[in-house]
């Protein structure tokens, strides 16, 4: 009996780690350059206040992952391509404004993020954002990707030193429980505008399109959605445990002192208690990570959606001459965020905040795409939304469009 139990075990863990990635990889992403300095600003400025916010938007986060995943294994197909089929060329042009405005603000936020980190070491933008920049457009042009991705991954466990460090600084957990489960509002523009932001670096415009993407590019099919669905899910809690413990970090070491974040040598000393004077270049090295992670996605997510939607060739495996317009979009999504960057007393920590704004109050406009897709039976046959699943992924857009246009509104309106 053992021996069969090991038989059948044994291949089912193969197959799960041959087919896990999209889910885990997008959701972790989503803790880039714009991500680590929200939630910082969120817990250095108003303390664990916002954590319910976060807890809200973990199941808001699974939800439309989990959708994006099963369209594109029931589909085989990219979001582009589908919005495409389904809505015409007029519909998708709209959508792939959208997604353009989005994504050129997130790759503000990466580059921002890149001259932020080696700024903490006295490096000038002027240097360390051309560099980077020039070194993003080469690996992406000689179609490394997937191999820079994968050593970005592998630095991004750096997120693991907030978790440690939320446990040395001793906080107030039973504060952060109930700040967990009880909102909190403050009607004033700054609170209002950081909850957009953590809305936007949570759930992403590009994320949509990137996780469908990569569900197409890694050829799965639709006897691996089971093991997608709780790769997702589980994803979708990981990304946002990191980002509880990054808050309640800050809260508890520069909150609680009244030190407001202005740059980054400021963000990265809520890590002291955890890395004494080694504090700022380990913020560094994991901002500085983090943000070409961003760097290397979002112009191959731009690149990949907008080819596919209106038909041009697209691929690493192409030449620039074969594929002028797909090398054009990465060029053109490296070259505008770094010359935004490089303007003369530039904000960056705002910068990166503002940015997530931009994906909060745009992400409903892609939603709308996605749940309209998801629920029609020509496109995904039986695999449409549940009518409790229905209910519940109405009920997450709806509630992101309502916050996020009350949000807008009163930001405008409060003074």
């Amino acid at each position: 009996m053992f021996e069969k139990i090991k038989q059948k075990f044994w291949p089912r863990v193969v197959i799960f780690f041959a087919v896990i990635g999209p889910g885990i990889i997008a959701a972790n992403a989503d803790n880039d350059a714009g991500g680590i300095s929200t939630y910082s600003i969120a817990g250095a400025h108003f303390g664990t206040k916002m954590l319910w916010v976060l807890f809200l938007i973990t199941f808001s986060l699974a939800v439309t992952q989990e959708m994006g995943v099963r369209i594109g294994l029931v589909t085989r197909q990219g979001l582009g391509g589908i919005i495409r089929e389904r809505f015409g060329v007029k519909w998708t042009t709209f959508a792939m404004i959208t997604m353009l405005i989005a994504n050129l603000g997130t790759m503000v936020a990466e580059f921002a993020g890149i001259a932020a980190s080696l700024g903490i070491f006295g490096v000038s933008k002027y240097l360390s954002v051309p560099i980077s920049a020039v070194i993003v457009w080469l690996i992406l042009y000689k179609g490394s990707f997937k191999i820079a991705e994968r050593i970005f991954l592998i630095f991004s466990l750096f997120y693991i030193v907030y978790i440690v460090n939320g446990f040395l600084v001793h906080p107030n957990f039973g504060e952060a429980v109930r700040d967990l489960v009880m909102p909190h509002m403050e009607w004033t523009g700054a609170f209002l505008l950081t909850v957009i932001a953590l809305i936007g670096t949570t759930i992403t415009p590009w994320g949509q399109f990137f996780i469908q993407s990569y569900i197409v590019d890694k050829k799965l099919e639709i006897k691996h959605y089971k093991i997608e669905r709780i790769e997702v899910y589980l994803g979708a809690f990981l990304t946002n445990i990191v980002s509880f413990f990054i808050i309640i970090s800050t809260a508890a070491t520069l909150y609680v002192y009244g030190i407001r974040i202005n740059d980054a040598g400021d963000a990265a000393m809520a890590l002291r208690p955890l890395a004494g004077h080694f504090a700022q270049i380990l913020f560094a090295f994991g901002l500085f990570c983090s943000s070409m992670l961003g760097a290397f996605i979002l112009p191959t997510t731009t690149a990949y959606a907008l080819c596919e939607s209106f038909g041009w060739e697209y691929g690493f495996n192409t030449k620039w001459f074969e594929a002028k317009a797909f090398y054009s979009v990465i060029l053109i999504s490296i070259l505008v965020p770094v010359l935004i960057v490089l303007i003369p007393k530039a904000p960056l920590m705002h910068m990166m905040l503002i940015s997530q704004d931009i994906n909060g109050i745009l992400l409903p406009i892609i939603l709308i795409f996605v749940m309209i897709i998801v629920n029609d039976k020509k496109i995904m046959g039986e695999y449409v939304n549940k009518k409790i699943a229905n209910v519940i992924s109405w009920l997450t857009v709806i509630g992101i469009i309502i916050l996020s246009i009350l949000l807008v509104v009163s930001t405008f309106i409060v003074k």
